[in-house]
């Protein structure tokens, strides 16, 4: 499939070259075309800050324009069952509080490396109302793989998912570290450096092009 710019997004669309590279799932976000539209500057920006040896795969999401666990979580688990030890996977906005959701119920059979939320919103008490089917398990934190590292980052000019959403994954999780970013929107800007900076960090040298986070 061919993207606005013209580059191919498939899942493993960059071949042979990216063979033993250290794997990243990034989930999109809900919403009609963002996929598209939007989340792929975002997963361009993460491939262009981590550079060689990741590889970033971004599958779509089945009907983007009315997420739910009950219609994304058999594809989470499919992509979840396909990912080797020591991966690392992304969510933005809605794609993360599902992801976290999903794991929650069920940790993924391989040990992941890090559970990194973009502008995730938190579904529960003091967050986003819903149905019990979505609400975030109150011992969300207790409930996700063992040895994962978990990252929030929100920017704080977000008005899609309140900046306060990052807290109460923190308190959910009290061990994330929360990443909070001046200036960012829902979509970070379309620059996901902070991002890439704190995956590297845990794999060893940060990338080259990587920033300091604050």
């Amino acid at each position: 499939m061919l993207g606005q710019d013209g580059g191919d997004r498939r899942e493993g669309a960059r071949g042979d070259d990216m063979a033993g590279a250290r794997q990243i799932l990034f989930v999109q976000g809900g919403g009609a075309g963002t996929y598209d539209a939007w989340d792929f500057r975002l997963v361009d920006s993460l491939r262009r800050e981590l550079g060689d040896g990741y590889e970033v795969r971004y599958p779509r999401m089945p009907d983007e324009d009315d997420p739910s666990p009950a219609r994304w979580t058999p594809a989470l688990r499919r992509e979840l069952a396909d990912l080797p030890g020591g991966a690392v996977v992304v969510g933005h906005s809605v794609g993360g509080t599902i992801l976290v959701h999903t794991l929650a119920r069920r940790p993924a059979s391989t040990g992941l490396a890090a559970i990194v939320l973009v502008a995730a919103p938190f579904v529960g008490p003091g967050g986003w109302p819903a149905d019990e089917d979505f609400a975030l398990p109150a011992d969300l934190g207790a409930r996700l793989p063992r040895g994962a590292r978990v990252h929030v980052f929100h920017g704080l000019a977000d008005e899609t998912a309140p900046p306060s959403h990052a807290d109460l994954y923190a308190r959910a999780i009290p061990w994330a570290r929360v990443h909070r970013l001046p200036g960012r929107d829902h979509q970070l800007n379309d620059d996901l450096g902070e991002v890439a900076a704190a995956i590297g960090s845990d794999d060893g040298p940060a990338p080259a092009r990587a920033r300091t986070i604050t």
